[in-house]
């Protein structure tokens, strides 16, 4: 295998499947990069067993095609401590892998390409295109509310259903759940649910542009996959039942509470500044038309926000983890939020006002 590639054109694959290779690793030759050149192609693949990521480029020129591993880490540093659009040639001899660009020399350990493990092949069940930023906006609305080592395994991942012309994304780590829903009528009449775990749905943030590109997303019995104009990644689902979000979500509330988002973002965060560090807890008395936020801490602190809102009502008292607010107050975008109460001890829906597309649930705390 020899090849002739202009730094630039390589170090961008590289760093694309770098994000699919776990640096260690019990086995060896996960730590390594699959290069496999064909009469024109020159593919890159990281895998860690779970994930798969191959990037490919044409822009190179290629004396001889083959295929072999090498370490990952090291060639993308290698990669970029070069100048810019400088020169690399690289080609396999016996048993290492050469890299020359100008005066500089780097011989690299090699392993066999017949060793490399790849996935195993899948049919699609489900094929939807659509652009990179509704599928960035849908992970966006909703990956923070991933759970993160939870003992139940399902929820470290994301729900994906697809639903008689729809596609809906679920997250929830049990305190709080996050929501958010894209019209396609191209998939109307299928139904298919995925969990796409933790490392999968960062990695998509990850490589996905923010533009109106398209892309295809295959959904299979196990697995995922999404398909760029430069890459493919692919990605084990997670195997697991979870939960009916429905059954979560507030009905026939009581109380409407309308709010502009920055400043009742502004108002919390000044707030949980003397919180309790460990369980952020901020407490909101509503009365006529606006809203009081306390913060107390074991060192007898407290903080005393009141802010204006629209509601009219009785007098309600009700507890939140402030992390969580934020979380929902930083990912809407809208200038007015609507909070949907019925008593302090149920969970708060809160929507932006004209984005129909995304709702957050916020359990209430005991303060």
């Amino acid at each position: 295998m020899q090849f002739l590639i202009n730094r630039d054109a390589l170090l961008k694959p590289l760093q694309m499947v770098s994000g699919a290779i776990e640096r260690r690793h019990n086995l060896p030759i996960l730590s390594n990069v699959l290069l496999d050149v064909t009469a024109d192609t020159l593919s890159l693949t990281g895998t860690d067993l779970e994930v798969e990521l191959v990037a490919s480029t044409e822009q190179l020129q290629i004396q001889s095609p083959g295929r072999i591993t090498v370490p990952a880490k090291k060639l993308l540093d290698i990669c970029r401590s070069l100048p810019e659009q400088s020169d690399i040639q690289v080609a396999v001899q016996g048993e290492n892998c050469v890299l020359t660009s100008g005066k500089s020399k780097f011989t690299l350990s090699t392993l066999s390409a017949a060793e490399y493990p790849n996935l195993e092949s899948w049919q699609g069940e489900v094929e939807i295109n659509l652009g990179r930023q509704q599928l960035r906006k849908l992970l966006e609305d909703t990956a923070f509310s991933m759970a993160n080592q939870d003992v139940r395994y399902y929820l470290n991942g994301l729900l994906f259903e697809v639903d008689n012309g729809t596609l809906t994304a679920v997250a929830t780590d049990g305190h709080r759940l996050a929501m958010s829903t894209l019209a396609l009528p191209a998939v109307s009449g299928q139904q298919k649910q995925i969990i796409i775990p933790r490392k999968g749905v960062l990695e998509i943030m990850r490589l996905l542009a923010n533009d109106e590109q398209q892309v295809s997303l295959s959904l299979g019995q196990n697995h995922i996959r999404l398909t760029d104009s430069s890459f493919s990644f692919s990605s084990k689902l997670i195997d697991g039942r979870f939960p009916d979000y429905r059954r979560v979500l507030p009905r026939n509330s009581t109380k409407l509470v309308t709010a502009h988002r920055a400043v009742l973002k502004d108002a919390c965060i000044r707030a949980s500044i003397l919180s309790n560090e460990k369980y952020r807890g901020v407490r909101f008395t509503l009365s006529n038309h606006e809203v009081q936020i306390v913060a107390n801490n074991p060192e007898h602190e407290q903080a005393e926000e009141v802010i204006e809102v629209e509601y009219q009502g009785d007098t309600l008292e009700i507890g939140f983890n402030v992390g969580y607010l934020l979380d929902v107050l930083n990912t809407l975008a809208t200038d007015l939020v609507i909070l949907h109460l019925n008593d302090s001890n149920s969970s708060a829906l809160i929507e932006g006002v004209g984005n129909n597309g995304a709702a957050y649930v916020v359990m209430p705390m005991r303060l």
